[in-house]
């Protein structure tokens, strides 16, 4: 199968015509019959039904035909690109807002570094609502907290994120050691985000299997607001190390929990590789290797890298 026999069976299936798609080609009609038939030979199935009014696809030529429009948009945009003799276009991620204050910045300037052609669009919102937008093909690329249950997209498991306690340190009943657990944090005033969040479900879900009902006093949905509200010393919050990525502020303090069921997955999700970009991949392996190496360094407290098993 060649790309130029492609290229003739798309046109044809576009233009409902040997001679127009022909025309449209620069090549003769018996040019253009004599190469659809070896691509009918060579896949052992009629792709087209031949009609007094012009040709019309079969069922497996359907098939075909979507499948060849995504194989040269590909070849297409791998051949714009070596000619511009860099990766361009844009590409959209979506980031939790903890995960944007971790990540984002670093990831911009890796891409500058390497891929300076490559307009990225980063979008902050949860993940839900950056499901929906994948799903929506408004996004790429997808940072989110499970694997999803469409399998037809692909998916790299990144890293794990352990919760601290996190809390002015004269708050009432916040943990004064280096580490604590679960049980100890019963009486402690929470500050969580609403139920519909993931963060929420896993910290729920590890409060009910100790049997203990946690004292939340708030519910925020937005992150600048709720860190607002625990550096005013009106709770204490269960949260990732990267909330707090970028606030100063020395009364502040991050307690480990000990308890190992407490963690949030990172996931990478993004359309299936056969439809991203050239640039999309490359922006997929840059945030990789970012994140990957935020952790080595020891710039990420309380990650780990995540193995596909």
């Amino acid at each position: 199968m060649e790309l130029r026999q492609l290229r003739y069976f798309v046109r044809v299936v576009e233009t409902g015509s040997m001679g127009r798609a022909a025309l449209a080609l620069d090549v003769t009609t018996s040019t253009m019959s004599q190469q659809i038939s070896r691509l009918e030979g060579e896949l052992s199935t009629r792709l087209l039904q031949r009609l007094p009014t012009g040709v019309v696809p079969t069922g497996a030529g359907i098939e075909l035909y979507r499948h060849a429009q995504t194989i040269l948009h590909q070849v297409d945009m791998a051949a714009n690109a070596a000619q511009g003799g860099r990766l361009s276009g844009k590409v959209s991620v979506g980031m939790a807002p903890t995960t944007a204050l971790m990540l984002a910045l670093p990831l911009l300037r890796a891409m500058r570094e390497r891929y300076p052609k490559i307009q990225l669009h980063i979008v902050e919102g949860l993940s839900g609502h950056l499901t929906a937008l994948l799903d929506a093909r408004r996004l790429d690329l997808t940072m989110r907290f499970d694997m999803g249950e469409d399998h037809r997209l692909s998916a790299t498991p990144l890293l794990k994120e352990y919760l601290f306690v996190i809390g002015m340190k004269d708050l009432p009943g916040m943990p004064r050691g280096k580490k604590t657990r679960l049980e100890h944090l019963g009486h402690l005033p929470l500050i969580l985000p609403s139920g519909r969040h993931t963060l929420v479900s896993i910290i729920m879900n590890a409060f009910k299997r100790k049997n203990i009902v946690p004292n939340v006093v708030i519910e925020i949905d937005g992150l600048n607001t709720l860190l607002g509200a625990v550096q005013a010393g009106m709770g204490a919050t269960l949260h990732p190390s990267s909330a707090v990525s970028f606030i100063r502020n020395e009364n502040i303090v991050l307690v480990p929990i000990a308890d190992k069921s407490l963690f949030r997955c990172s996931i990478l999700t993004g359309q299936p590789d056969e439809e991203l970009s050239p640039a999309a991949l490359a922006t997929r392996v840059v945030l990789k290797d970012v994140a990957h190496g935020l952790i080595r360094d020891g710039l990420w407290e309380g990650a780990s890298i995540m193995h596909p098993e």
